[in-house]
């Protein structure tokens, strides 16, 4: 498991013009596996400031999992969940925006973690075309 989050590495990503939570990413967690899996650390942060703190992956394009959810003590707690399938326009947006618009563009995945925390700074990856986000 990545060392839990912490503030100063959180980057906030937009999910879309609808949602009520706030989405980070832990840059320091992002890494690329050999096998071309995205992973890293979210917090969803709601409009009342309760945080939920999860480890996930992408496999580009268009499949992602949860490796653990995070406790309020710091730890986690492992639940691997199965690959799903990544959809748009659900009420649970953010592993469609990370696939989409920073780690899997043109549908390959990033080829460094460097790669996606510059993605992530920017606010998209500069191989998606901005337009057709936000």
């Amino acid at each position: 498991m990545p060392a839990y989050p912490r503030k100063e590495n959180l980057v906030e990503i937009h999910v879309s013009a609808t949602a009520e939570f706030r989405y980070y990413v832990d840059a320091a967690s992002l890494a690329v596996g050999k096998d071309r899996v995205v992973r890293y650390v979210l917090v969803a942060r709601s409009p009342q400031g309760a945080e939920n703190v999860s480890y996930e992956a992408i496999r580009c394009p268009d499949q992602h999992r949860i490796y653990a959810t995070g406790q309020r003590d710091g730890t986690w707690s492992e639940r691997v969940a199965p690959w799903r399938e990544i959809t748009r326009g659900t009420a649970l947006g953010w592993p469609y925006a990370l696939a989409r618009y920073y780690f899997c563009p043109h549908r390959d995945p990033i080829q460094s973690a460097a790669e996606g925390v510059d993605a992530l700074r920017r606010g998209v990856h500069p191989a998606v075309r901005v337009e057709t986000f936000r």
